[in-house]
């Protein structure tokens, strides 16, 4: 499984975290409008979800494919999002797996409990959450 990129984003649609391992091509669009057009997509995608729902709950997508890759998404409790692009081979429940081990075992772990890294911040400034999730990407064997 190749690992293009994470988003985080905050409860308002901040993007506070972007990581890039893998990407072909660079894009037409500013990493801003980027980062709007993604939570924009996330925002309607679960509008969307919701309003088609039989039953009256608050229905998560965990993904969804185009014909080149697989966007993972998880969102926590406090309305974070956490955002994994993948190529097609990945298999969906194992990397929402991922996505929460990511946030228990790294964001908790290295950006709120770290007395340093200010989480009301606009974005994420600690070396050590992206140097651990760098290790945790590049052992990953996911198929």
């Amino acid at each position: 499984m190749t690992v293009y990129n994470i988003y985080i984003f905050n409860c308002d649609g901040q993007c506070i975290y972007y990581w890039q391992w893998e990407r072909s091509g660079d894009s037409n669009v500013s990493q801003v409008e980027e980062f709007k057009l993604m939570y924009g997509m996330i925002f309607s995608i679960k509008s969307l979800i919701n309003r088609l729902s039989p039953i009256d709950v608050d229905n998560q997508f965990g993904s969804f494919a185009t014909n080149k890759n697989r966007l993972h998404f998880y969102e926590t409790q406090s309305k974070l999002k956490f955002i994994l692009n993948t190529d097609l081979q990945a298999d969906t429940g194992k990397v929402h797996e991922i996505l929460k081990e990511i946030y228990t075992g790294y964001y908790v772990q290295y950006v709120v409990k770290n007395p340093f890294c200010d989480i009301k911040g606009v974005s994420i400034e600690s070396s050590l959450f992206t140097k651990k999730l760098n290790c945790f990407i590049s052992s990953l064997s996911i198929a």
